[in-house]
């Protein structure tokens, strides 16, 4: 885990290949159907590019929309392992409606049945890391299925100018911050992807609870949780708020956050803020993300648990399995 944060950047040197090209479709619309780690890089996306038609569905089978919708997008099935359970049975419908598909994947049955039915695939490099760690593998080759060659480009940089040990001593000091806390994660609506991506990182890396919340929407409802009174106050102290700011967010939003702050420290609790930058889009969400995961790497560290496995998941595909 320690390498594969250590070397993170050397994942954007990736060129992706499409499998079976002849046989994808060029389309506007694009669903995702993904679950945990392979799901995170469209997620990106619709923040790189807010623009762009993506539905992500995190579910069985397809999501229920229209037959025409349905026809008029490229269903990529994204699976790490080729061998997720939902994203197989959405390859078995897409395949019965004859829709337009293509495939992401390091192999399994996804990958194989890809390949038997001619289906347009990218096979991402098995380098044996988790697939939460892989996002600098599945991003670029998202980027190559929908046809964004600029994009491709512009990602590629972050080889040169995304230097992951630049994070690793603030991540370790955050990690000691939050040992014996419950990290909520806010930002603005805009950067929903970033502070998604820093809650599964906190889960699965740090092995601790952690939520994530947005503003403005947090203002109207969760905030009033942490009124402290003394008899929710016990409650209370066991939350840690870290709050993600970017100073392209709107004014508005960025003045929300500084009385949010106030208001939350005048309760004596304990809030971060914790500042998004860099050169241009990508650089921005990938140093959040490295930051993300040194400091989930060192949570983990200080429960003196293992930052890789994630025992819990595998119990349960056991059980399903059953």
């Amino acid at each position: 885990m320690y390498e594969s944060i250590k070397n993170f950047n050397k994942q954007f040197l990736y060129e992706p290949e499409t499998i079976n090209e002849e046989n994808l479709f060029k389309k506007s619309n694009f669903i995702v159907v993904g679950m945990g780690g392979s799901a995170l890089a469209p997620l990106l996306l619709k923040k790189y590019k807010p623009e762009i038609s993506i539905m992500i569905h995190n579910n069985y089978g397809l999501p229920q929309i229209s037959k025409k919708e349905l026809e008029n997008s490229l269903i990529i099935l994204s699976s790490y392992s080729g061998n997720t359970e939902e994203v197989l049975d959405a390859f078995q419908k897409a395949k019965e409606n004859n829709l337009s598909m293509a495939v992401i994947s390091v192999g399994g049955k996804l990958l194989s049945l890809a390949k038997e039915n001619g289906i347009p695939y990218i096979k991402l490099p098995n380098t044996g890391i988790q697939p939460r760690m892989a996002l600098g593998y599945s991003i670029k080759a998202f980027l190559k299925l929908i046809g964004d060659e600029d994009g491709l480009k512009e990602i590629s940089k972050l080889s040169e100018i995304l230097n992951p040990n630049d994070y690793e001593e603030t991540g370790k000091i955050f990690a000691k911050k939050l040992k014996n806390y419950v990290p909520i994660i806010y930002t603005s609506s805009n950067n929903l992807s970033i502070v998604y991506n820093w809650k599964i990182k906190l889960n699965e890396t740090g092995k601790i609870p952690s939520f994530y919340n947005v503003l403005p929407e947090l203002n109207h409802n969760e905030m009033t949780g942490f009124d402290v009174v003394d008899a929710t106050k016990e409650l209370s102290n066991k939350f840690y708020f870290i709050i993600l700011k970017d100073e392209e967010d709107d004014e508005r939003i960025i003045n929300r956050m500084n009385i949010l702050e106030k208001l939350y420290k005048d309760r004596n609790l304990k809030v971060e803020i914790i500042e998004i930058k860099g050169n241009d889009i990508w650089h921005k969400i990938f140093s959040s993300l490295v930051l993300a995961d040194w400091t989930a790497y060192y949570t983990a560290l200080e429960y003196e648990q293992d930052p890789e496995q994630v025992p819990m998941v595998e119990e349960l595909k056991k059980l399903i399995t059953k």
